[in-house]
């Protein structure tokens, strides 16, 4: 349980991963960071820390940022060895410099994971998400304007379900958290919110086959069930979805198995 500050300003110590790039070496490097308020967030912190950098002439720490809202998942790093940071159910931007007590030593890492190499600093490449929704996340169902889409009877437990899953903001944060880079959560969250719904059925077999396949392909690990990724998810992903695309990978590798398409391919009747 991290002890929250309640002093009118606070000093702390970074060690900050630097690296130039995905072939270069990297080491830690420490910086101090005084008379913070304890409100700001993180990056604000960040923001102080790479302006007095540059007013000094210095290379600033490189990291990811957009919305500072949560949203958009672009600002994934570890801090002190937890995705995101000590809070459950928030992203990194959303950690407070009152999370830290007065004199803390924060150790800031990139990602670690294989397939999320380092761009620089704290920035890694996860453009292997982009690739692996590529491979199925999309329907051919032509759903029409809202009141069209509406009309289409979806139970409310799947339709809750369903926006459950959605929620995944593709940060990473089940890969980094994961001894094995496994991306199962991620995968089984976007291939979940269009098995639950009519309009995802088409393309029901082909999208887990395809976005498993690409998952492997792109060098993620494999689950072993130890729940490491909801516990970091900053969006509260249910590790359950994993399950429920076991069940749907298993079924749709019977039915292409039996597929006449299949049975031709192998030589059968």
């Amino acid at each position: 349980m991290v002890a929250e500050s309640s002093t009118s300003t606070i000093s702390v110590t970074l060690r900050v991963w630097r690296q130039d790039g995905p072939d270069k070496p990297g080491r830690f490097v420490v910086y101090k960071a005084t008379d913070l308020s304890p409100n700001m967030s993180l990056l604000e912190m960040l923001d102080v820390v790479n302006n007095e950098l540059e007013s000094k002439g210095q290379d600033p720490i490189a990291f990811a940022h957009d919305c500072r809202e949560g949203i958009c998942g672009t600002c994934s790093m570890v801090i002190d060895g937890k995705p995101h940071g000590p809070h459950k159910g928030v992203a990194t931007c959303q950690t407070y410099m009152r999370s830290f007590a007065d004199g803390a030593v924060i150790t800031l890492e990139p990602f670690r994971a294989k397939p999320f190499p380092v761009i620089k600093d704290l920035i890694t490449d996860r453009s292997a998400f982009d690739k692996i929704q590529q491979a199925g996340g999309f329907i051919s169902v032509r759903t029409g304007a809202a009141p069209d889409a509406n009309s289409i009877p979806v139970p409310k437990d799947a339709a809750d379900l369903a926006m459950d899953a959605a929620a995944c903001i593709g940060c990473g944060a089940c890969v980094a958290a994961c001894k094995n880079a496994s991306a199962m959560l991620f995968v089984s969250a976007k291939v979940g919110q269009y098995s639950l719904l009519p309009q995802g059925q088409p393309e029901r077999d082909r999208r887990v086959l395809a976005m498993v396949a690409s998952m492997d392909d792109l060098g993620f690990g494999n689950c072993t069930n130890q729940y490491e990724c909801s516990a970091a998810c900053p969006k509260l992903i249910s590790h359950d979805f994993i399950a429920r695309m076991n069940r749907d990978y298993l079924a749709a590798s019977f039915r292409q198995a039996l597929s006449p398409k299949s049975a031709a391919a192998s030589g059968g009747a």
